[in-house]
């Protein structure tokens, strides 16, 4: 029932941490567990620190990058206990729970968690449609990362099992849930919209590739939030094109004028 749902580690630099993650999300009824470029893996330590989930680290897949991580999936929410310099849509644990449990139905959902010491980057966060925070006590809000995965994977369950009661969670962003004839747009293809966009920007002269500021955060954080459809996405990628053919016509036309009156 949990087949779509996969924790992703990001750089865990304890062995013992990624054991203890390994028990936490089995006990809850997760299976899939996905490591960005561990520290130390395999691990006997994290084997003895999952006490009975060593299948869960057996089959845990270990990858380079978060892109290559999250590739395949149309939700992504990573961890975060910081404030940003730019706000992200942010959930916090039960809406977390809530909106996995409606949407691992329909397609691949993960749950991004960052290091012990400093979590995720903020280019990491904006690879994420949503931010999740645990509102732990303010004196001492310091969570094991195995505790934040614990946390998150008790509120997907607890949400599945109110499902599974009929209990329908009152959303406060319907969008995401409402019925839709397209099927969002998985994270591979959208990194590739942001590339293209990007490009379409600097050859038309809107953005300054040396001088970009915000404005690729910003744009990703639009997308994000929007959550494309397949229709939307191909739509988009057409005026992109379009908007670059155009520049490299008025480019090309710039030039006979110029050999014109300077020849």
């Amino acid at each position: 029932m949990f087949s779509n749902i996969r924790i992703v580690l990001v750089n865990t630099s304890l062995a013992a941490n990624i054991g203890s993650a390994a028990r936490a999300l089995k006990t809850m009824g997760l299976r899939q567990l996905v490591l960005v470029d561990p520290k130390v893996f395999p691990s006997s330590e994290a084997t003895a620190l999952a006490s009975g989930a060593s299948d869960v680290l057996a089959t845990a897949r270990v990858v380079a990058t978060l892109e290559e991580a999250i590739a395949d999936c149309s939700l992504v929410i990573g961890a975060s206990a910081r404030s940003r310099t730019i706000p992200w849509p942010l959930l916090n644990a039960r809406e977390a729970g809530e909106l996995v449990q409606l949407e691992s139905a329909k397609h691949p959902v993960a749950l991004v968690f960052g290091r012990e010491d400093r979590g995720l980057t903020n280019e990491e966060l904006h690879q994420c449609h949503y931010h999740v925070s645990i509102p732990s006590d303010e004196e001492y809000g310091v969570l094991n990362v195995a505790s934040a995965v614990q946390v998150i994977a008790y509120e997907v369950r607890m949400a599945h099992l109110m499902a599974e009661k009929g209990v329908v969670a009152q959303k406060t962003m319907p969008l995401a849930h409402a019925p839709w004839d397209e099927d969002i747009v998985p994270v591979s293809d959208m990194e590739q919209f942001f590339t293209h966009f990007e490009a379409a920007l600097v050859e038309s002269g809107f953005l300054d590739p040396n001088n970009p500021r915000q404005m690729p955060a910003r744009v990703r954080r639009m997308f994000s939030r929007l959550r494309l459809d397949r229709l939307e996405y191909n739509l988009w990628r057409g005026i992109f094109s379009r908007m670059q053919a155009m520049a490299s016509e008025i480019s090309q036309l710039k030039k006979r004028v110029d050999y014109v009156f300077f020849n």
